[in-house]
């Protein structure tokens, strides 16, 4: 009589349960893996995005959980014939939903590099960008790998499923960890990136100088700066270089700012207005009446012409020091510009 009453009830309410959100989730999610793993099996892969792009998001579950129960090595062949066949597909965007389910179950994986890095790179060439969670999955991934690889030597893994690693995979780690706040392990990426021929880019440098500027680690991000310029024979962008001085002017080592401003132009490097104001408004709050002369002459030399109220500041402040002579120079200088 009890297991009457209760199928009875179950029949009652099954038009309501089956409304039910979570129901049709767990239904649509069991349907979408079913038709994925045929297509898989069809090697009918080209037909992946379009099946995602269709059907109802998943939340939390993915779609292509079902490739735990496939051995290691036949895991890689599939998701490598997947990646591949994605290639052509127009727009390149399309296959961002596989690209990113794909990523996200591969990182939360027993073995997720290389794979994971090949999956990335791929991604990135569509001209998309994995979510922003995976900057965490990647870099935990990472740093579990490195307890016993070298950062040359896990790159290169990529080689033995045939990627290569290139600039713009090995920028988006360098961001992942910088996100999570690992910058001692971004430095090491850095610097370990020409021992697997990705020799690092001027983005590459500027990822960990930002990071290191956001947390004021001027000293290391000034060695960086002068690495880049020095070794590699690159040019820092303007954004990069504004964050570097902003963050000595911060740290109140304007001395520093000049010199590294001194530096990039012995070097050949452009220094833009807004470095050269940012530093004589620093050497001004210092009272660095002199640096902030100096600066503004060889700001004027640039073709740039500091702002009005910076002028007088300098001009009035030489003079509070007795600092005539420099005060005539920097006078003479600006009145020759008609300034």
């Amino acid at each position: 009589m009890g297991t009457l009453m209760h199928r009875r009830f179950l029949l009652h309410f099954y038009p309501i349960l089956n409304q039910c959100p979570s129901v049709r989730s767990v239904s649509s999610l069991q349907k979408l893996e079913l038709a994925l793993r045929d297509e898989v099996e069809a090697k009918n892969y080209i037909k992946i995005p379009d099946l995602l792009i269709s059907t109802e998001s998943c939340q939390n579950s993915n779609p292509f959980s079902f490739f735990s129960s496939f051995p290691q090595n036949l895991q890689f062949q599939i998701i490598d014939e997947m990646l591949q066949s994605f290639i052509p597909i127009r727009p390149r965007s399309k296959p961002l939903l596989a690209y990113s389910y794909l990523l996200s179950y591969i990182l939360q994986s027993s073995h997720p590099l290389p794979l994971a890095l090949a999956v990335l790179q791929r991604t990135l060439r569509s001209g998309c960008l994995p979510v922003p969670q995976t900057h965490v999955l990647l870099s935990s991934a990472w740093l579990k790998r490195r307890l016993s690889h070298s950062v040359s030597n896990i790159l290169l893994e990529m080689q033995s499923i045939g990627y290569h690693p290139d600039c713009g995979t090995c920028n988006y780690l360098l961001s992942s960890l910088c996100a999570v706040d690992q910058l001692v392990e971004a430095v090491k990426v850095l610097r370990g990136m020409a021992g697997a021929g990705c020799i690092p880019d001027s983005n590459s440098y500027g990822i960990v100088i930002g990071a290191m500027c956001r947390v004021r680690k001027t000293a290391e991000a000034q060695d960086l700066m002068k690495q880049m310029v020095v070794q590699y024979g690159l040019t820092p962008d303007q954004g990069t270089l504004v964050k570097l001085l902003a963050a000595l002017r911060a740290n109140r080592e304007i001395w520093k700012a000049v010199e590294m401003i001194e530096f990039l132009e012995k070097e050949g490097n452009y220094v833009g207005f807004e470095s050269y104001e940012l530093v004589i408004e620093g050497c001004l709050e210092k009272r660095e009446y002199v640096f902030a002369g100096k600066v503004a002459i060889g700001m004027t030399e640039k073709g740039f012409i500091p702002y009005i109220k910076v002028r007088q500041k300098i001009i009035e402040g030489l003079a509070s020091i007795d600092e005539w002579k420099i005060a005539c120079a920097v006078r003479q200088r600006f009145a020759a510009l008609k300034s």
